[in-house]
């Protein structure tokens, strides 16, 4: 079996699919990839070949009319193409699943097409204009990496950009049917290897069907040799015979053998799910289960967007390392994410502004490190590029002295706004009320509440920032309280106004409502939330040192630029010792200091255990200053995990973000003692 590779592939730009547009019999004209010298789809009828060949050929119809899973069908596709496979395998889902039924589908691309070319081959068939639609407005910048995009109410797609088999051996998660697609294997044979074959049926469910067009006498022995039973069926058109198969049992996946710990629990019923926590962790997370069909209740001891998620305006941004490491991934991940979620949640842009935001390179070293990061990540300028001060200043619309890097996709957000939106979410019950502790009832849990009653859920997600760690449960998980303050100033009629988001030492985002929004301080270990003339002091002062123009045109349009006249808000954000935030499920310390214990004295011999966690019990919290780049995805990849379903991000990914990750590492450093060698079996009590 073919393990994912220790690292993952270079993030980077993909070159974009190379295209000419044929016309032969009069008819419409199709893409032609010139790459390999191939057809996108038949141009005598390719809609009927997609149809019988991947649909009628997996038995899509009949499987999707008796789908009783609680969990969606799932396909996986290699070669996404033109999307013309999974736009149909949409409509045969609509026109045959159940009404609570769902589809998730998976597919990979190296060359992907243009968005106007993608939009240009797909109006070949009118009838599918309402399901390409929301294709071509969410199409992804062309980057390696899991993109998802929302296709209707019950129907996600997956796009794996990179390389099929680099791809597959990433993908956590299983799959029901193979559409093995992909041009022939003559003309593109660096896909068609045995790795393929052996990482389709690692990632199968068992009884997981395929189909393909070729029967290639290279495809016939990889399935085979992968455990795969094929077999010749007719064909459609000019092709005679295609292939299908099925595998009876999955091969073992063995990615986690030497991270065990990192092994997921098993699924089980999602039926009633409370989120603690209702600032945008929380109430992200339960629109994400809430989508999904599932009951959410969201308890949150002040309200929606309350604590560090109560700013009127909060900067979405990313500030990726020179070094692309697996933090710098996620939120770059995290970055897309929220930007196609926002569009989806808010089309009208009333809570959001994918305005840009300016990094500003303001010392010798802050410019090399830019430099540098240029060098190393070769990302499309639609994502990242840099600027110079001249165009910094056209941008931003005042004048900037320094150069710097422009995300054209970050912006701003209305945070509490977008709090109070989700808890709106049909499907979720919001509760003002404090759990003060949880306790494991039967096959679920019980929470006990600060007024005395007592809440039961089957599941239970913990996302209430630095409180995150205040039960027995999630005692172990380290967690670092941050005051931030922001200053907030109404500015007088004739203001300068900013068109960007601009960061360096603090930010500050375009006006809104007329208040100029910018900070924000950062104390550490710091509880206090009351405002402070010294931070607004601090505040005002980053804020002339970035941008002195700025500030003296404010002065000359009469703004009063002292903390006496300002308004602001402090609040206290949770951080990780990393970084990184937690996203995932809570291991169960107590068993892992004594099954990991000898990590202790040889990190090298890793036990066969799985990580052993708290059944039903997630946590998603230490999303810091960036929770607006990373909270929508955690929330995505906690529902997913919920739902059983294809994960989000790749399986590295998913594991950097695990809860007992600081557990594992201060083990091997000899941090900890298992509960054996303490001489005590009970819950270690909160630090």
């Amino acid at each position: 079996m073919t393990a994912a590779p220790d690292t993952l592939p270079p993030l980077s730009r993909l070159e974009s699919a190379r295209l000419e547009w044929r016309r032969e019999d009069g008819g419409e004209e199709t893409p032609h990839s010139t790459t390999f010298d191939d057809v996108y789809f038949s141009r005598h009828d390719g809609r009927a070949e997609t149809e019988h060949v991947f649909l009628a050929t997996n038995r899509l119809p009949e499987r999707f009319a008796g789908w009783q899973e609680a969990r969606p069908f799932v396909i996986g596709e290699t070669g996404f193409g033109t999307g013309l496979n999974m736009l149909c395998a949409w409509a045969c889902f609509d026109a045959h699943a159940p009404p609570a039924a769902r589809l998730h589908l998976i597919s990979t691309e190296k060359f992907p097409l243009q968005r106007d070319d993608l939009a240009r081959a797909l109006s070949v068939w009118p009838d599918l204009a309402e399901r390409a639609a929301p294709l071509v407005a969410q199409w992804p910048e062309a980057v390696t990496g899991v993109h998802r995009l929302w296709l209707g109410a019950r129907v996600t797609l997956d796009l794996h950009l990179g390389d099929t088999v680099e791809r597959l051996a990433l993908l956590d998660g299983r799959v029901d049917a193979w559409f093995l697609d992909g041009f022939a294997p003559s003309r593109n044979p660096e896909m068609w290897r045995p790795e393929l074959f052996e990482t389709m049926a690692a990632r199968s469910r068992p009884g997981a069907t395929l189909a393909t067009f070729t029967c290639a006498g290279v495809v016939k022995r990889g399935l085979a040799a992968a455990g795969f039973r094929w077999r010749k069926v007719p064909g459609v058109g000019r092709k005679r015979e295609i292939l299908a198969g099925e595998i009876a049992e999955s091969a073992a996946d063995r990615r986690r053998e030497g991270t065990p710990w990192f092994s997921p629990p098993a699924p089980r019923r999602a039926g009633h799910v409370t989120v603690i926590g209702a600032g945008l962790a929380g109430a992200s997370t339960a629109a994400a289960l809430a989508r999904r069909g599932v009951r959410v209740t969201l308890i949150d001891r002040e309200g929606p967007g309350s604590g560090g998620s109560g700013n009127a305006q909060g900067a979405l941004y990313v500030k990726l390392a020179v070094d692309t490491n697996l933090q710098s991934r996620v939120y770059l991940a995290g970055l897309f994410h929220s930007h196609r979620w926002l569009e989806a949640l808010d089309p009208q842009q009333e809570l959001w502004r994918p305005c840009g935001v300016l990094q500003l390179a303001m010392s010798e070293k802050e410019q090399a490190r830019q430099a540098r990061f240029l060098a190393h990540h070769p990302l499309p300028e639609s994502v990242v590029r840099d600027v110079t001060a001249n165009e910094a200043s056209q941008l931003a619309g005042t004048p900037i002295d320094y150069d710097g890097l422009e995300y054209p996709q970050a912006g701003w957000v209305r945070p509490a706004t977008l709090c109070a939106r989700l808890t709106a979410t049909p499907g979720v019950s919001f509760r003002q009320a404090e759990v003060v502790d949880m306790t494991r009832q039967g096959d679920g849990w019980s929470l006990a509440l600060a007024d005395g009653e007592h809440l039961a859920a089957d599941q239970v997600v913990v996302a209430n920032a630095t409180l995150a760690n205040r039960f027995a449960q999630t005692a172990r998980i380290p967690l670092q309280p941050v005051r931030g303050q922001v200053s907030r100033l109404t500015l007088p009629r004739g203001a300068p106004a900013l068109e960007r988001v601009i960061c360096a030492g603090g930010y500050v985002s375009p006006a809104l409502d007329g208040v100029l929004t910018f900070g924000a301080s950062f104390v550490p270990r710091d509880t206090d939330t009351g405002i402070r003339d010294a931070d607004h002091a601090d505040n005002l002062a980053e804020l002339e040192a970035t941008l002195p123009a700025f500030v003296a045109a404010l002065r000359e349009a009469g703004a009063r630029l002292d903390p006496s006249n300002l308004e602001g808000r402090a609040a206290v954000r949770a951080a990780s010792p990393d970084k990184s935030p937690y996203a995932g499920p809570v291991p169960d310390a107590e068993a892992w200091l004594n099954d990991y214990a000898g990590l202790a004295k040889d990190a090298t011999q890793v036990p066969e255990t799985p990580g052993r966690h708290h059944t039903g019990l997630w946590i998603s919290t230490a999303h810091g200053s960036r929770g607006l780049a990373s909270a929508p995805l955690c929330a995505e990849l906690i529902a997913s995990m919920i739902c059983d379903e294809p994960l989000p991000l790749e399986q590295p990914l998913v594991d950097h973000l695990h809860p007992g990750r600081r557990l594992i590492r201060d083990l091997i450093q000899g941090k900890h003692e298992s509960a054996s060698a303490r001489g005590t079996g009970s819950q270690d009590k909160r630090r």
